[in-house]
């Protein structure tokens, strides 16, 4: 899709030209897309891409869940798992409700899929952050979901994703692997001819152009 010699041209610009800010940049991989209708369904971009070395910061991760499952999820580090009734309990509270939706991921056990529509339904669906049914190991899909980024389209007249491909924190090396992952899942979805530009950039520095 690019040659490699231009995204560590790009990267090690990006990392000289970086400013000390007082808090830990992102590092965005941005792409514009052109020639593609996002308002058609089949078009759309809603891809999960772990990150080889991961997002290089803590991800915030809630999850609806009763029994052994919740038990499970607060034995592997989650702080924030509400049960049926404390779900229905927060929805009461919009202010709360929408606090508790700027989170960045969320996971349910899938006989609750129905009481989240119910309760958050409005407010997840309109973030884009509806929770994925946990399924199998749950440690395992923490793990994937603590790493992994949401590439997803915004419609027509938004042909632009900005992924998250790491911190200024993390090397090199890192940062390419999970440059390399999310372009290959891109490619997946995307033709060559419809990718129209790529940028790398830091949450306040200046985009620099990879092609």
């Amino acid at each position: 899709m690019v040659d490699e010699k231009k995204i560590v041209t790009a990267l090690d610009e990006v990392i000289t030209k970086k400013k000390e800010r007082k808090f830990k940049q992102t590092l965005e991989l941005v792409v514009n897309f052109r020639g593609i209708d996002f308002n058609k369904p089949e078009n759309r971009l809603n891809l999960e891409v772990p990150l080889p070395a991961g997002r290089g910061k803590e991800v915030d991760v809630v999850v609806f869940a009763e029994g052994q499952l919740a038990t499970d999820a607060k034995k592997a580090g989650i702080k924030q798992v509400f049960s049926k009734d404390e779900m229905e309990e927060i929805a009461k509270d919009k202010r709360k409700m929408k606090k508790l939706a700027n989170e960045n991921r969320f996971l349910a056990d899938p006989k609750l899929m129905v009481v989240v529509g119910k309760t958050f339904g409005q407010v997840l669906g309109s973030r884009g952050k509806m929770p994925k049914p946990i399924i199998g190991n749950i440690n395992d899909l923490i793990n994937r979901t603590k790493r992994s980024v949401i590439i997803r389209s915004k419609g027509k007249y938004m042909p632009v994703v900005h992924i998250p491909v790491g911190t200024e924190e993390m090397n090199k090396d890192d940062l390419m692997k999970n440059i390399h992952a999310v372009m290959e899942s891109i490619k997946t979805k995307v033709q060559e001819q419809n990718i129209k530009e790529i940028y790398l950039k830091f949450t306040m520095g200046e985009p620099i152009k990879i092609r």
